[in-house]
C-alpha cells in the first residue's frame, strides 16, 4: 500500500482537490343521565356514534401506508457523449453482455451485470450535465406502496409506468436532485455471466452532497437506510458516508467536502458507481486481459478494502472493489454486514 492514497473515497490523494463525505376518549362523568330520556334505539345510536369518534384516530393510523421493502439497487444509467467509445468500454473492457434477459427490450445501450442489475448508457443530449451520473433505481416488491408511502410523506413521485422489460417503476428527485427510480422486482431474471466479465454485482453507488443532513432525512429517516461505513481523509474527519439500503446489503455514499467549482475531471471520480469482485488483485489481471491499459490500483483504501479505480471514455469512475475489508477500516468502524458475493 503506498503512503499517498489515491482519488477515491477510500483512496483520495492530491491528484483531485479534495476528491472523494412522533387521546383521550369519551370519559366524562354522568353521561348515562344525558341518555335517560332517549329511547333505546337513539341512546344506542348516540353510543354507536360517541365509539365513532373514540376510534377514529385509530382507524386512521392504521390505514396510512406503509414503507415496503427496499432491497438493493436495480440499475444505474450512466451518460455518455460517445456511444460507441463507451460500449467498447463496458462490452469489452469490463466484459458485460447485452444480450441477456436482464436487458431485453431496453433501448439504452444495456449491460447485464447479474439477473437483477443492470448498467444502462443514455446519450447527452446537449450541454453535459454537471453529473453523469443520470439515474440510481432501487428495487422494490411494491412501487405502488412506495409510491403511496412517499405521496403520504409529501415526497413528489411521478406516475406509475412500465419500463422496455415490463417492469412497473416510477421517478422521483431526492432533496437535492439526485434522479432516482424505484423498480418492482419480485425475482430474479435467469442469467449466465460471460466469461470475460470482471465483475457479477454492482455494489453502490455515490454522489456529490452538500447537506448530508436534509438527504439524511429524505433517506435515513424517511426511506429507512442504514449507516454501514463513515470515513475521511483524517482520522476523525468526515468524507464518505455509506448508507446500506435498508432491506439488502448495497448501499450509497455520500461524496462530501467537494468545491462548488469542482471541474469535469474531479465530478466524474465523485459521482461513481462501484462492483464487488472477491480479488481486486485478480480483477486487474482480469481488466488487462480485457484490454485495460490504465487503471489507478489496487491498493488498500481508508475503508480497508482493496480496490481499483477504472474511468470510462467520459471520467466516470467506476470503481472494482473487494466485497470484505482486507484490513481494519480507519476512523469508525463498520455498523452493517457486509455484502456477500
Amino acid at each position: 500500500m503506498t503512503t499517498t492514497p489515491i482519488c477515491h473515497p477510500d483512496r483520495s490523494g492530491p491528484t483531485f482537490s479534495r476528491v472523494r463525505s412522533m387521546r383521550a376518549g369519551p370519559r366524562n362523568g354522568g353521561t348515562a343521565a344525558k341518555f335517560e330520556h332517549f329511547s333505546s334505539q337513539s341512546a344506542g345510536m348516540a353510543l354507536l356514534f360517541l365509539l365513532a369518534l373514540f376510534f377514529l384516530p385509530f382507524s386512521a393510523t392504521a390505514q396510512a401506508p406503509s414503507r415496503p421493502n427496499i432491497t438493493g439497487i436495480a440499475s444505474v444509467r450512466l451518460y455518455a457523449s460517445d456511444l460507441h467509445a463507451s460500449r467498447a468500454f463496458y462490452s469489452k473492457i469490463l466484459g458485460f453482455d447485452s444480450a441477456t434477459s436482464t436487458c431485453l427490450g431496453v433501448t439504452n445501450p444495456c449491460y447485464a451485470v447479474n439477473g437483477r442489475q443492470r448498467i444502462e448508457l443514455q446519450q447527452i443530449a446537449g450541454g453535459a450535465p454537471d453529473s453523469l451520473l443520470a439515474e440510481i433505481a432501487f428495487a422494490t416488491p411494491s412501487v405502488s406502496q412506495m409510491r403511496e408511502y412517499l405521496l403520504a410523506h409529501k415526497i413528489e413521485a411521478g406516475p406509475i409506468t412500465k419500463d422496455e422489460t415490463g417492469a412497473l417503476r416510477f421517478t422521483l428527485h431526492d432533496p437535492e436532485g439526485h434522479p432516482l427510480t424505484f423498480v418492482q422486482q419480485t425475482s430474479e431474471r435467469f442469467y449466465t455471466p460471460a466469461a470475460h466479465q470482471v465483475s457479477t454485482r454492482i455494489l453502490h453507488a455515490g454522489f456529490i452532497v452538500k447537506d448530508p443532513e436534509k438527504e439524511n432525512a429524505f433517506y435515513q429517516d424517511l426511506l429507512g437506510f442504514r449507516l454501514y461505513w463513515k470515513g475521511g481523509f483524517k482520522d476523525g474527519g468526515l468524507d464518505w458516508y455509506e448508507i446500506q439500503v435498508p432491506d439488502g446489503e448495497e448501499w450509497i455514499e455520500y461524496m462530501l467536502n467537494i468545491p462548488a467549482r469542482a471541474d469535469k475531471r474531479e465530478r466524474g471520480v465523485q459521482n461513481h458507481f462501484s462492483l464487488g469482485v472477491k480479488n481486486a488483485n485478480n480483477a486487474a489481471s482480469h481488466l488487462r486481459v480485457n484490454g485495460a491499459t490504465k487503471f489507478d490500483g489496487p491498493e488498500v483504501g481508508r475503508d480497508g478494502k482493496n480496490s481499483l479505480d477504472i474511468y470510462d471514455p467520459d471520467l466516470s469512475r467506476v470503481e472494482v472493489m473487494d466485497y470484505t475489508p482486507t484490513n481494519s477500516p480507519c476512523c469508525y468502524s463498520y455498523t452493517a454486514a457486509h455484502p456477500k458475493p
